[in-house]
């Protein structure tokens, strides 16, 4: 089968929904400053009620974001997940297609609704997360378009996604998959609690079946068990072809084999640090799908990363190809 996308991306179908609040928010509210948290359907209404009538909403989850950076880079990308048979259902779907990306999955009937986030950005820029999974979680093997993974350059995996055992099941049956029709997988870490509910599955799947990982370096050391960035750096050598790896204000390493590549933090004013991952990992796959050196991949990333930090939002503000072109970068 010919390759139609670049990138076809299995995630979580979330609407975001995004406020700038202060401190006092969180401490009225009981909201965990900086964490993902998973609320239940009637939390999520109060947290929805709760915040400011300034919020904005759009359709995301960590892969959902990465693929309308795909698209603001030029890359051609699908998206796999599930959404209930509702109007905020059909609005992420229709958000999708606005973009350019093409979506599958079938509406999940008489079950939980869609999901959504309520994302808390405090004065610093950090986000406080508190998630209702819904319909999401209900993705399954039986979901996985077949010949739509076969007809991506890059199957591209969301860690949040990986908490039921259906789940797992879709993502390694996805994997093979892409790996049938000669295609390559990522995956991505998602979240420092992802990797310590799922140690073990994660890293049997990245030595089975993925070809890039992302992972941030809180991520990358609780992969591994260890409190040396070096020492985890050395076994993900060993378990990923290519291992992408974020560290804040340190920017960005790249690894493959005994190679390695660093990439300085682009300096940016922090206003929201939602889709920061996401926005690095479009950088890097659409380097890794357009012909650019690791190196230029990552600073692709970090460019992305930079530009979705400065404003409000886990999507970019600005078109990102335009943005790198006008910074030099080839793309």
């Amino acid at each position: 089968m010919p390759v139609k996308y670049d990138v076809v991306a299995l995630g979580n179908a979330i609407m975001d929904v995004i406020a700038q609040v202060d401190d006092d928010f969180l401490v009225r509210h009981d909201i965990p400053k900086a964490r993902t948290n998973l609320i239940s359907p009637e939390r999520c209404d109060y947290l929805y009620n709760a915040l400011p009538d300034s919020r904005v909403e759009t359709s995301g989850g960590s892969a959902g974001n990465t693929v309308a950076g795909l698209r603001s880079l030029g890359a051609s990308a699908a998206f796999l997940g599930k959404v209930a048979d509702d109007k905020i259902g059909a609005a992420y779907v229709e958000d999708m297609k606005r973009i350019g990306a093409a979506f599958f999955g079938t509406p999940l009937k008489g079950g939980p609704t869609t999901a959504r986030s309520m994302i808390a950005v405090t004065p610093d820029g950090e986000r406080s997360m508190n998630t209702y999974l819904g319909a999401s979680t209900e993705f399954a093997a039986s979901d996985v378009d077949m010949d739509a993974v076969a007809s991506g350059e890059w199957l591209y995996l969301e860690g949040y996604l990986f908490d039921k055992p259906a789940a797992k099941t879709a993502f390694v049956h996805a994997s093979e998959v892409a790996k049938s029709s000669g295609r390559k997988v990522a995956i991505t870490m998602s979240d420092v609690f992802c990797v310590d509910r799922h140690r073990d599955s994660f890293v049997h799947l990245i030595r089975t079946h993925c070809d890039l990982v992302f992972a941030n370096e809180a991520e990358l050391l609780a992969i591994y068990q260890t409190d040396s960035f070096e020492d985890a750096v050395s076994q993900i050598r060993n378990d990923s072809q290519i291992a992408a790896i974020t560290r804040s204000s340190k920017g960005s390493v790249i690894v493959s084999g005994s190679e390695t590549w660093t990439a300085p933090v682009i300096a940016a004013h922090v206003v929201d640090a939602t889709g920061a991952g996401d926005q690095y990992a479009a950088g890097v796959l659409y380097g890794v799908t357009h012909g650019l050196s690791l190196q230029e991949s990552a600073t692709l990333g970090n460019l992305c990363a930079r530009e979705v930090i400065s404003h409000i939002g886990p999507r970019p503000a600005v078109n990102l190809r335009e943005l790198a072109t006008a910074a030099g970068l080839k793309v």
